[in-house]
């Protein structure tokens, strides 16, 4: 893989992770177009795994560092039920990755025409949001927790994207945009640190040869990280806002590019 190709996929995982057009489809047809291989390259996948991981710390810390200083007094306050609601929220995709994880991985392995139809299915989802009315100031819930962690699950299948299901669920269910997207953001931490040391337990366990240089490893963490952290910061203005609807035209535009791409492939 050389530089220009690992920092294009940086920008490409660090821009649609947190905009709600799916970083796997994402990830899918850059594959195909630039001719790589990301299943041979672990160690490359775990490294824009983290690099976006980390940027959802630095643009929370603030909130991170309040709801840990809030767990330490050991009561019952506002950040031990934000904390369980992050912990309900992940229950469903745990269920997935432990039970269904063979079959989703075989699901990534340049399946275009299912990438189009998924960003088609994400497009309408977030072009619902447009004409649900939110509640200003209202929370989320337990039971929306385990509802927004069930559309994280669906999420998992390439085209769907996660913020955009999640805050849109949120949406849908009236909680207020900027915590609907707070939550979301902060509740795939858990996930994404979780199958990043799963696919470098994977690595270590059967080390591949380098086929990415260093330099090439490194330039495509750093693209990650920071449009990781502009996509973050801009997709929060984005939500509050109610700005989501033109991502849905974006979903819809590229969802039947791939679907064309597929079927004359």
């Amino acid at each position: 893989m050389s530089i220009i190709d690992a920092v294009i996929l940086g920008i490409i995982q660090g821009l649609t992770e947190f905009l709600p057009v799916s970083s796997s489809g994402h990830l899918e047809i850059g594959k195909v177009v630039l001719g790589q291989d990301l299943e041979a390259g672990l160690l490359f996948s775990v490294l824009l795994h983290a690099a976006t991981a980390l940027s959802t710390i630095v643009v929370f810390r603030k909130t991170i560092v309040e709801i840990l200083a809030g767990l330490l007094k050991f009561e019952w306050n506002e950040a031990t039920q934000f904390s369980a609601k992050i912990l309900l929220s992940m229950v469903p995709v745990f269920f997935v990755g432990i039970f269904l994880n063979d079959a989703i991985e075989g699901l990534f392995n340049g399946r275009l025409l299912l990438v189009g139809l998924m960003l088609l299915f994400t497009g309408f989802l977030l072009m619902f949001t447009y004409f649900k009315k939110q509640v200003e100031g209202k929370k989320v819930g337990f039971r929306h927790a385990i509802i927004i962690g069930m559309a994280q699950a669906i999420a998992v299948l390439p085209g769907i994207s996660r913020s955009g299901s999640t805050i849109a669920t949120a949406l849908i269910l009236g909680v207020d945009k900027e915590k609907a997207a707070r939550f979301s953001f902060l509740m795939v931490l858990g996930p994404i640190i979780g199958a990043s040391l799963l696919e470098l337990k994977d690595y270590f366990e059967a080390p591949e040869a380098m086929k990415i240089s260093v330099v090439a490893l490194v330039s495509g963490f750093m693209a990650a990280f920071v449009t990781g952290l502009a996509a973050c910061t801009w997709m929060i203005t984005l939500v509050k806002k109610g700005k989501l609807l033109w991502f849905s035209y974006y979903c819809f535009a590229v969802g039947a590019i791939a679907i064309v791409w597929s079927l004359l492939s």
